[in-house]
């Protein structure tokens, strides 16, 4: 890890801590996926290991996410128990002024936002370098669509103006999620309409889900050079 990796997993560490904060005994937790939520999730388990914190349980938003939340002790809960969630704290790839976000680097952006919309409360956590003035300025968006006829979508995609990469594993094999799909990396640059695109790929069949977190942030906790910061949207 290089000097820069380095300070850039410390923020992201204190900025996951600082969410878990917001967790109060006897709720339903959503766990985000990717390295910013697995802070968060480590700290959970650690304090209610220390006794600390109590009758907590949590929803993970992805099998990797599961199985770290097992292995550091946090109870888990499903949607179908628990179809309300209080809060999820999960990480992005880029957030817009507005709290709108990028999400999906890690590949489980379906099952991070089918927990996003059931919670109360969703808490984001980043560093600083994830800030951004529009979205798609730094980060691609990502697409999950069926394996039947992906081709097909990569079209449709490029005719909305986007430059698409079929997402590949280690082996360069394609990427698969959780649900057995595959992602589409779609750059569009700069997106000046975000909630029109949202529903260009909404409407759009064998669209399993894409990363355009819009009216979803409810908290922001950025962690940088001067410290910890807490947004509240609309304030």
């Amino acid at each position: 890890m290089t000097s820069d990796e380095s300070v850039s997993a410390s923020f992201k560490r204190a900025a996951a801590e600082r969410a878990v904060d917001f967790i109060q005994p006897g709720m339903v937790v959503g766990l985000g996926s990717g390295s910013t939520a697995a802070y968060a999730v480590r700290r959970l388990g650690a304090l209610l290991s220390a006794g600390t914190l109590k009758d907590v349980v949590g929803i993970p938003t992805s099998r990797a996410t599961e199985a770290l939340a097992v292995s550091v002790g946090v109870p888990l809960t499903t949607l179908d128990v628990h179809p309300v969630v209080d809060l999820t704290i999960d990480g992005a790839d880029e957030v817009a002024p507005d709290l709108s976000l990028i999400k999906g680097g890690g590949g489980a952006l379906l099952r991070e936002k089918v927990v996003a919309q059931a919670s109360r409360r969703e808490i984001i956590v980043v560093d600083a370098p994830k800030l951004s003035p529009r979205l798609g300025t730094k980060w691609p968006v990502p697409v999950e669509v069926l394996p039947f006829g992906w081709r097909s979508q990569a079209l449709f995609l490029e005719s909305l103006g986007a430059r698409v990469v079929l997402r590949l594993a280690l082996d360069g094999a394609p990427y698969h999620t959780d649900q057995g799909n595959v992602v589409l990396d779609c750059d569009f640059g700069p997106i000046s309409e975000p909630a029109g695109l949202a529903a260009k790929l909404e409407s759009r069949a064998g669209v399993m889900a894409h990363g355009l977190f819009l009216n979803l942030t409810t908290d922001l906790v950025v962690a940088g050079p001067e410290g910890i910061t807490h947004r509240v949207r609309g304030a």
